[in-house]
């Protein structure tokens, strides 16, 4: 594959940093803050980061292990979190090679129609059972939230891939 022009090539990544990105996003979502529908999802922001970056390691089986852990931590119904993670994670894996051309910023403008859809579908899912009221306009912020965090999240969780490798004096790198 061609790169972009004016892009850096990236060093691998550690699996460990993967793995402790997204704990540290299933603890930010599991903060105690109450029952805010504005929040943005940060384990959802971090699943589509890693399914487009990584799609070898971070795939659909992930995706629903974390929605599993999120609706037994909200005592929701077994599986809406996990059916809603798996079906955003393959909207990123589907358009991954695509999204990858572009910048943070661009990407953002168009995961939105993404995150937008998931929290569609978990709102639905809510409401079907019975146990869900109609947020309002605050639902809508959300995802808008979720696309602004994005180029700070590619910002942050690429930066460990742009070091610059070790300098060898018998190799010219």
């Amino acid at each position: 594959m061609i790169m972009p022009k004016g892009q850096q090539l990236l060093l691998p990544v550690n699996p460990v940093f993967i793995a402790a990105s997204l704990v540290a996003a299933l603890a930010l979502n599991m903060l105690p803050l109450g029952r805010v529908v504005w929040t943005p999802d940060w384990v959802m922001v971090l699943l589509v980061f890693w399914g487009m970056h990584q799609p070898q390691r971070v795939g659909l089986g992930v995706a629903f292990l974390m929605g599993l852990c999120l609706d037994v931590y909200q005592s929701a119904l077994l599986g809406q979190h996990a059916l809603v993670y798996c079906l955003l994670m393959f909207g990123a894996q589907y358009t991954h090679r695509r999204l990858l051309w572009f910048g943070p910023l661009l990407q953002a403008l168009q995961l939105l129609p993404l995150f937008f859809a998931a929290h569609a579908l978990e709102l639905l899912l809510r409401v079907a059972i019975g146990g869900g009221i109609l947020p309002g306009f605050e639902g809508l912020v959300a995802p808008l939230l979720e696309a602004t965090l994005w180029p700070l999240a590619s910002w942050v969780l690429l930066a460990p891939q742009r070091r610059p490798p070790d300098r060898d004096e018998n190799r010219p790198l």
